[in-house]
């Protein structure tokens, strides 16, 4: 059966047809997995996901075994005379997990994705075409993402998320159809999207202004004063600047669609937010410079970080050294500072980084950014620097369409936004120095935290970061998470037990997480009975993850961005019987292995893929010219055997 003959629809109910006739999915996980595999519109999804998604905290034990049935009927719904055990087409095993092989053609997500990036493309030349564009892109619309998963599931899935985007084209939507002088016909979706979401003020300012331009002024007029009486009802808040000026453009009966796209002149002194000369109507903001359209505009507070860890234990030494890193309370940055947490995968970085950046928050209270720049993405596609200052900038308040173009000019726009203000800039799971270079507020009074398995000594050397190395937990500190997780009680009634679980995670927070999760889930179980599981078990990291393979998944995303050369000492390392060794040692190690090549340089070569090793964090260095290996790291490298 050829690709093409097959489509897909996450746009409403999961959908999907098999030349031109619709398939039955199954049992409604089947449609749930399915569901979420199309949400991540090709790129892949891990078991534990899966299994999160699927079950919550309450999985099964026979969890994975269940997801890997379902992927079977699913590929064999898709392509009937699929053998068994085939991969197919379509569903393809990869990273740990599993990807659909869609594209825009086949999947209706990624069509609505097309379209209103091509609608982008059009907004400044051709307002119009816009219109017409994002129109049909809405029309693949047909519910809320994933509409026949319960709502718990929607959740879990991230589902939801999706849901965003369509709000976010509604005003795209709406800022175009303004411009062009073409409210009419976008009236319909506009009342739909503010009835679904009646707290939006940007969404519910662009009704005012598009009620306004059609000469509904008592419908714009009732639905600005519905809109500030539910602000104060429910949230206790005035409105904004956004929802303000359009109750003001309505009174002066301003037509806000015929104004013309292009901003004051240069030079002219016109701040966004006040009245022009000629009465047309701004805001004041610092992106008094950019040329916005007359659409409305409100200066948005960035509030970007994720969720802290309810049960954040230990770490109170560098939470301690990041604190430092700041002046007293009431006192100004006199620099922008630059935070670097590096550590082996699974260390705990970007739940240090977040749990400190939500202590600090109050002191930047212009606002919180937060981006993950995949930098060991199981795909291997680190994100591009350029889409992540693209996002801040949206953020900002900046119209998609008014974003120039260019990596130089957007890094300038964004440094000119956050210059003078006080911006907490978190950015995760970065790849190198240069990934993170256009990200750095160019001026004082900011705070940037970097995570990385990288050492990323480029900004310590260039931008004056501060470095903070993680490194696995001390047994108190493992013992407090078990605690925090499990209840001081349980862990109390078994000291010894606790302590050794500790030791045979080898104090990785990920691992003893993993375990954590698995007691929490089943109360009745004795801490001693998986010590000594653990203990007796043949692959310590597949007792540890029971399944879900989500230590050594996170083990090798860093393994796979080393060179051919160092991956190789990396599983010779694993088979060192001490507990650490010298330069020299892994010279001979590399030497009887053939590894460096000319006995001349062989020294040398084992020196550079001992410092690429030890900048990815998979070996540590103990001090100069001594070097260990992790015990679990040990234990992984050891299953990739003789790889090559």
């Amino acid at each position: 059966m050829s690709r093409e003959s097959v489509r897909f629809a996450v746009l409403g109910p999961v959908r999907a047809w098999r030349a031109g006739a619709e398939l039955d999915l199954g049992r409604p996980q089947q449609r749930v997995l399915l569901g979420l595999l199309l949400a991540r519109a090709g790129r892949p999804v891990g078991l534990s996901e899966i299994v999160d998604a699927l079950w919550g905290e309450d999985p099964p034990g026979s969890a994975v075994n269940v997801v890997r049935r379902h992927i079977g009927i699913l590929r064999r719904t898709l392509e009937p005379g699929l053998p068994l055990r085939a991969p197919g087409h379509w569903l393809l095993r990869e990273a740990a997990g599993y990807r659909i092989a869609v594209d825009a053609d086949s999947l209706d997500l990624l069509g609505f994705r097309r379209l209103r990036e091509q609608a982008d493309e059009a907004a400044d030349r051709s307002p119009g075409r816009a219109v017409t564009l994002l129109t049909e892109a809405l029309a693949l619309w047909k519910g809320p993402a994933g509409a026949d998963v319960s709502v718990e599931i929607r959740a879990r899935a991230l589902l939801d998320v999706l849901d965003r985007e369509r709000l976010a084209a509604v005003k795209e939507l709406a800022d175009a159809a303004l411009r062009a002088g073409m409210t009419a016909p976008v009236l319909d979706e506009l009342r739909k999207a503010a009835l679904a979401n009646p707290l939006d003020e940007p969404l519910l300012a662009r009704l005012v202004r598009a009620l306004a331009a059609t000469g509904q002024r008592a419908e714009a007029l009732e639905t600005q004063r519905a809109a500030v009486a539910r602000l104060a009802d429910e949230l206790g808040l005035a409105p904004g600047r956004e929802l303000s000026d359009a109750h003001a453009a309505v009174l002066r009966e301003s037509r806000p669609a015929t104004r013309p796209a292009a901003g004051p002149a240069a030079g002219s002194g016109v701040a966004l937010g006040g009245e022009s000369a000629d009465g047309g109507m701004v805001s004041a903001s610092p992106l008094s410079a950019i040329p916005l359209p007359g659409v409305g505009y409100s200066e948005p507070r960035p509030a970007q970080l994720p969720q802290d860890l309810p049960a954040f234990s230990g770490r109170r030494a560098q939470l301690a050294k990041l604190s430092a890193l700041l002046p007293e309370a009431g006192r100004p940055l006199d620099t922008a500072v630059i935070s670097v947490i590096g550590g082996m995968a699974g260390v705990g970085k970007t739940t240090l980084a977040v749990h400190w950046a939500h202590q600090v928050a109050d002191r930047f209270p212009d606002g919180q950014f937060y981006v993950d720049l995949r930098g060991f993405d199981p795909t291997g596609t680190a994100l591009d620097p350029g889409e992540a200052v693209r996002d801040f900038l949206c953020a900002l308040g900046v119209p998609r369409h008014r974003v120039p173009h260019g990596l130089d000019a957007q890094t300038a726009l964004y440094r000119s936004l956050l210059a003078g203000r006080r911006f907490l800039v978190l950015l995760d799971n970065a790849l190198d120095t240069e990934q993170v270079r256009p990200l750095l507020p160019g001026a004082p009074g900011c705070l940037v935290i970097v995570t990385s398995r990288d050492t990323l000594t480029g900004l310590v050397a260039d931008h004056g970061a501060h470095p903070l190395s993680l490194c696995w937990l001390d047994a108190e500190e493992g013992r407090e998470l078990l605690a925090a997780r499990l209840g001081a009680v349980r862990v109390a009634a078994e000291p010894q037990a606790a302590a050794e679980i500790v030791e045979l995670c080898a104090g990785l927070p990920l691992a003893l997480s993993c375990v954590a999760a698995r007691l929490a889930a089943h109360p009745g179980f004795r801490l001693s009975a998986l010590a000594a599981e653990l203990r007796d078990a043949h692959d310590r990291l597949d007792a540890i993850a029971r399944g879900s393979a989500e230590v050594s998944t996170v083990f090798s995303w860093s393994y796979r961005a080393l060179s051919a050369g160092a991956a190789r000492l990396f599983r010779l390392l694993a088979g060192h019987p001490g507990p650490d060794l010298s330069a020299s040692a892994v010279a001979e190690l590399a030497a009887l292995d053939g590894l460096a090549g000319l006995a001349g340089l062989d020294a040398q070569e084992s020196a550079r893929l001992l410092a690429e090793l030890t900048r990815a964090h998979l070996v540590a260095e103990l001090s100069p010219g001594r070097y260990s290996v992790h015990d679990l790291l040990r234990s992984y490298a050891a299953g990739l055997g003789e790889e090559s």
